[in-house]
């Protein structure tokens, strides 16, 4: 891997990643190096584990969401996959995410 960077579209709600602007419907553009985007997937798949625990612990009625251990895993896993597109994504996409108020505050 060259540490050469690459334009990649990202769909968060699917954790979908493409290099081809037409081949799916995407969110934001970035442009990451390799080894940027394995780290994007790994968070992705991270959370699509973690929706499935979601998903049977939605089951459990008595479980509040703020006292949920998933629930909190997600959110922070979702607060870390928009950093990554804040930090490589193109002015459209930080100016969105900004909108959003998603990320933590920087002193």
């Amino acid at each position: 891997m060259d540490g050469q960077k690459k334009t990649y579209y990202i769909d968060v709600g699917t954790g979908h990643i493409t290099q081809s602007a037409r081949s799916s419907t995407w969110s934001y553009k970035i442009q990451a190096t390799d080894e940027e985007i394995t780290e994007l997937r790994e968070l992705f798949d991270q959370n699509y584990s973690t929706e499935w625990d979601n998903f049977i612990r939605a089951h459990i009625p008595y479980v509040e969401y703020h006292h949920d251990r998933e629930n909190h895993r997600y959110d922070s896993t979702i607060q870390q996959v928009y950093g990554i597109i804040f930090k490589l994504g193109d002015e459209e996409a930080r100016n969105h995410i900004e909108t959003m108020n998603i990320l933590p505050k920087s002193e």
